[in-house]
């Protein structure tokens, strides 16, 4: 691979990379300001929507509930997450600038795994919130009460915090001596070891097994809860039951199945750096799709959302 200008540090036997460079994509070579525009306008429209769903949630009476206050913790973590990408890839489409310091950039690829990881336990605890709300109906307002739900959300992070920190620091400790060029719009793992002079066998199998941790541990959870509604829903009497208990759930598999399929894609493979080419693609469905989706999918599909998006007009339009 070759080597691009950035600032190096000499030792004794060799140039160590203090600087990488982003190489994004080629297209933005001839379309960047068209890109950025787009790019631009689906990171305001994705921040905006998940910055109303928290405002909606966090002060309508009627949606104080341990489903909207997951709904609520998990809205900011998209907010976050999409941030520690596109301000720095809008930079690239506008100004060419693709250089980045080796301190922000093993702090880019902490937040990125940080908060992705907290969004996979995040996804989760609300598989495991809708199974006690259809499931378990009577026992639900005492199981999920409130210490519960701050408990859950509160160790989604801090677990995710341990299991990244390691794989991190790991990286960190990397030597990179050759060529500074990552293959990717962000500083990704998989392509970070890639470019790594030392031995990096112990880190690729920590980092798969972190990814197999996270990733199975909120498939398992969802693929226990979802079997288990599918045969509560089934044996409901009434049609019209069936079609409320499915339509609440509807909205969260269609998220689980966008996160589930683009991660397993990119980080459930022994050899970090494999595939790194189609891993830049799969992984603009995590950071720019997804968080613009989200907020259309759950709140088109909810009625609560709906009328408390109504009820928040109707006083603005009284005020004025």
């Amino acid at each position: 691979m070759a080597k691009e200008p950035g600032l190096r540090m000499e030792t004794k036997n060799e140039t160590m990379v203090l600087e990488f460079v982003l190489e994004g994509f080629h297209v933005a070579q001839h379309l960047g300001k068209v890109l950025f525009l787009v790019h631009l306008l689906v990171y305001l429209a994705s921040v905006t929507g998940n910055t109303l769903i928290i405002a909606i949630t966090w002060t309508h009476p009627h949606l104080q509930t341990p489903m909207y206050f997951f709904l609520r913790s998990f809205s900011f973590c998209e907010c976050c997450f999409i941030s520690t990408v596109i301000p720095k890839l809008l930079s690239i489409f506008l100004f060419g600038d693709r250089a980045i310091h080796f301190t922000p950039c093993i702090i880019q690829a902490f937040f990125f795994l940080f908060i992705g990881s907290t969004i996979f336990f995040h996804m989760a605890a609300m598989s495991l919130d809708r199974y006690l709300a259809i499931c378990k109906p009577l026992h639900y307002p005492t199981i999920m009460n409130p210490r519960v739900c701050f408990l859950l959300v509160f160790f989604s992070y801090v677990l995710s915090f341990i299991l990244i920190t390691g794989v991190i620091l790991k990286l960190s400790w990397l030597s990179y001596c050759g060529s500074n060029v990552i293959p990717h719009f962000f500083c990704d793992l998989g392509s970070l070891i890639h470019l790594s002079s030392s031995d990096t066998k112990s880190l690729e199998r920590m980092a798969f097994g972190v990814a197999l941790f996270v990733l199975f541990t909120s498939v398992i959870t969802a693929v226990f809860a979802y079997s288990n509604i599918l045969i509560s829903v089934m044996r409901l009497p009434c049609a019209k039951d069936r079609q409320k208990a499915f339509s609440t759930c509807s909205s969260h598999l269609i998220v689980l199945s966008l996160m589930y399929g683009s991660c397993v894609f990119i980080y459930v493979k022994p050899k970090q750096t494999s595939r790194l080419e189609s891993n830049r693609e799969a992984a603009l469905v995590n950071t720019v799709v997804t968080p613009l989706l989200n907020p259309v999918i759950y709140t088109l599909r909810n009625k609560q959302v709906h009328q408390a998006l109504r009820n928040a007009l109707s006083r603005v339009n009284l005020q004025k």
